[in-house]
């Protein structure tokens, strides 16, 4: 028998799937609360694949939790992804482009911009404080600190495998098969 709340129920987000059912995003992964789930399903924006054990109410209606829902209409992933201190972390995999740790995280102008270095894709790189004050103002020859990685410009799909590899600390049953984590894989 479905659980009845009586008070709100928070912590029950919905994973939001493409209208081709892949999520949005996986890192940060694309949940919605369940408050923008109902108005959606009330909408009818989406498409509801799975459900809660949860029943919420109101005084004329009655639903189970989605779970899971799928937009009606494809959303065009092919933007370029802002160029953000988080989308910096997540194209270096949370680690330090020097040293490889994934502690004290900033970032780093490759060619620093004393020597004209931009602010950019091509020149930043995630970094340790300490590596970043170990390099300071210095070419990273002169500091002998090359990056492991050449810094690039990342697509949204390059961005969202590498999101694949930061699995959230929560996932629901119901969201497995549209996600890739920890699925058996058939022999």
């Amino acid at each position: 028998m479905p659980e009845v709340l009586t008070n709100p129920p928070n912590g029950r987000p919905a994973l939001v799937l493409n209208a081709d059912f892949r999520p949005l995003s996986y890192y940060p992964l694309s949940l919605w609360p369940w408050q923008d789930v109902v108005k959606a399903v009330f909408l009818d924006r989406v498409d509801i694949i799975a459900e809660y054990d949860t029943v919420v109410r109101s005084p004329s209606f009655e639903m189970r939790l989605p779970s899971v829902i799928a937009l009606r209409e494809f959303v065009r992933q092919d933007r370029s992804p802002a160029f953000t201190r988080f989308n910096v972390f997540l194209r270096d995999g949370f680690q330090c482009a020097y040293c490889g740790t994934p502690e004290e995280l900033t970032f780093d102008h490759v060619v620093p911009r004393s020597r004209g270095g931009r602010t950019s894709w091509t020149n930043i790189v995630a970094a340790c404080s300490p590596c970043n004050l170990k390099k300071g103002g210095r070419m990273p020859v002169d500091a002998g600190m090359i990056p492991h990685r050449k810094p690039v410009r990342p697509t949204n799909y390059q961005l969202q495998e590498i999101g694949r590899r930061f699995p959230p600390n929560h996932l629901h049953e119901t969201w497995m098969d549209y996600l890739y984590w920890d699925v058996e894989l058939e022999a």
